[in-house]
């Protein structure tokens, strides 16, 4: 790598806004880390958050025992839930919900959604081929149970799903649409306002699966009007491997979905452990078990450094260091053969690009070997996640500058 690439990133280090909070990351002494790409798949862990677990096995749990539950715990899914809904997502309170895993959200949304749709005629599935695979083995399971049919779009491996190919698919039997704000393959950023108002155009209702973009991406649900939405904590919002799950459910629903998980804390008045079930009021009809209290603790930290700097700020710089990581590609690696297959509109990019050549998979297995951590997606593809907040432009430039190494 020539040495302008490193300077030019070097230059952008020392002009970047939020560079101050490259230090609020956690390395550990003796690290052999390089450069980090795969912040879209796990994100590094906040200093503070070993200090946050600390305090709350001391003190919340050590010192306050069962009383935690009355005190604080029990509520968390929902007031953990508002603040993400509000620092993220553009979702006024009593919306949003954290607990359970993606996969068992999806399950529960998905499964109400098309259980009131059917009542009405609608037994019509739409989805895309390329979709993350846990939301198409949840929705082929879906219809298996309740006799739905699955309605498949094909998106160009770079585009995605756009409104047009949506409005050609649905119709009056459409019961439900679900896609991903940003594809977990090629970065496409969806048209979220769009397809939302071409699906209620002729009676469906959306779930948007937010995993690729909550924390990198500004979301707006309730001003685009999204029916349901899930996503992952563990990516762009650093809560740690395996780390919960959240839903958005529009307040227009609550009392008409029904979700298929009924458990205790979704009950009204939980504790009177009573027979049969009375879904509680509002957001909290979703809860289904006892929440994952420990699992929160680092969210709770991130989502304090994400709210003081700010989701705009956040994309702003993504869109840099991607900006920056294509021009370094297309100086550097694509005469050796990569090509980019990520969009390069800002409008269309969501917070990672994606780049393909063949024996990209051996590739990897030598970068992780050398302190470089991209992902590798088939076919023959390599994910770069440039997680704004832990991330600068010099750990670019020496990333692509081994990976440029590994192609001569």
């Amino acid at each position: 790598m020539p040495n302008d690439a490193l300077a030019r990133a070097r230059a952008l280090d020392e002009a970047d806004p939020l560079g101050a909070y490259l230090h609020r990351f956690l390395t550990p002494e003796g690290s052999d880390l390089v450069a980090y790409f795969d912040g879209n798949s796990l994100g590094r862990p906040l200093a503070r958050t070993a200090d946050a677990l600390d305090r709350f096995v001391r003190v919340e749990w050590g010192g306050r025992l069962i009383r935690g539950w009355d005190e604080r715990w029990m509520d968390l899914p929902l007031t953990l839930g508002d603040r993400l809904g509000s620092v993220a997502l553009g979702a006024a309170p009593g919306q949003t919900f954290v607990g359970d895993s993606t996969t068992v959200l999806l399950y529960k949304l998905a499964r109400a959604a098309v259980d009131e749709q059917l009542v009405r005629g609608r037994d019509e599935i739409v989805l895309d081929v390329d979709n993350f695979p846990t939301d198409r083995y949840v929705l082929e399971g879906i219809a298996a149970e309740r006799g739905a049919r699955l309605v498949w779009v094909e998106p160009s491996p770079v585009d995605g799903v756009t409104r047009e190919q949506i409005a050609e698919r649905v119709g009056p039997r459409t019961a439900l649409a679900v896609f991903s704000h940003v594809a977990y393959r090629s970065g496409w950023r969806a048209d979220v306002p769009g397809i939302t108002a071409a699906v209620h155009e002729v009676g469906g209702l959306v779930l948007w699966d937010l995993c690729h973009s909550g924390g990198a991406v500004p979301v707006a649900l309730d001003e685009w009007d999204v029916d349901l939405a899930v996503g992952c904590t563990y990516k762009y919002l650093n809560g740690g491997p395996g780390s919960p799950a959240y839903a958005y459910v529009a307040t227009r629903h609550h009392g008409v979905l029904q979700q298929p998980v009924w458990g205790w804390l979704g009950r009204q008045d939980a504790f009177a452990m009573a027979p049969g079930y009375v879904a509680a009021p509002g957001i909290r009809s979703f809860v289904s078990g006892t929440p994952p209290v420990l699992a929160m603790v680092p969210l709770e930290a991130y989502l304090e450094l994400l709210a003081e700097a700010g989701v705009d700020a956040v994309r702003a710089k993504s869109l840099a260091l991607t900006d920056f990581a294509l021009s370094v590609i297309d100086a550097r690696l694509a005469p050796l053969g990569v090509e980019v297959v990520s969009p390069r509109d800002h409008a269309h990019r969501g917070g990672h690009i994606s780049i393909r050549r063949p024996g990209f998979r051996e590739v990897t297995r030598r970068l992780w070997r050398q302190g470089v951590i991209p992902d590798y997606r088939e076919p023959d593809s390599i994910r770069i996640g440039l997680a704004p907040l832990s991330t600068s432009f010099a750990e670019v430039a020496r990333g692509l500058a081994a990976l440029e190494a590994q192609l001569r």
